[in-house]
């Protein structure tokens, strides 16, 4: 085996070890973040036409995440947002958040900006 060769071997063998350990902690957080958020925001989700509570809606994201990662599909909170908190995986539509005095919002542009602050707050 040529070295270059090897080198590149080793690397692949690293991403793949890395790839069966899940989300990194940082990524478990910052899920685990906007789940508690979207609980304790006092903010209704729409999903398929029916309104639910924070509480109800953070159970249910959080049996979609829990599949996606058994499948390894979220490697990262915004692919969390993208492939469980955007939209219906049966039906399509879009998730949407409804919070007092505000308007409604698509669930992709709301988890995206409270993600960003907690980012920001966190560095």
């Amino acid at each position: 085996m040529a070295a270059g060769t090897g080198a590149a071997f080793l690397l692949w063998l690293a991403c793949e070890v890395v790839a069966a350990q899940g989300p990194t902690s940082a990524t478990r957080n910052e899920i685990t973040h906007l789940l508690a958020h979207l609980e304790h925001s006092g903010c209704e989700f729409e999903r398929n036409g029916s309104w639910h509570g924070g509480k109800k809606a953070a159970a249910h994201l959080q049996k979609k995440y829990a599949y996606l990662l058994n499948k390894e599909l979220v490697p990262t909170a915004d692919a969390f947002i993208d492939r469980a908190a955007s939209k219906s995986s049966v039906s399509g539509k879009p998730y949407r958040v409804r919070c007092a005095d505000q308007r409604i919002v698509e669930s992709r542009s709301w988890f995206t900006s409270e993600l960003a602050s907690w980012r920001k707050s966190h560095r």
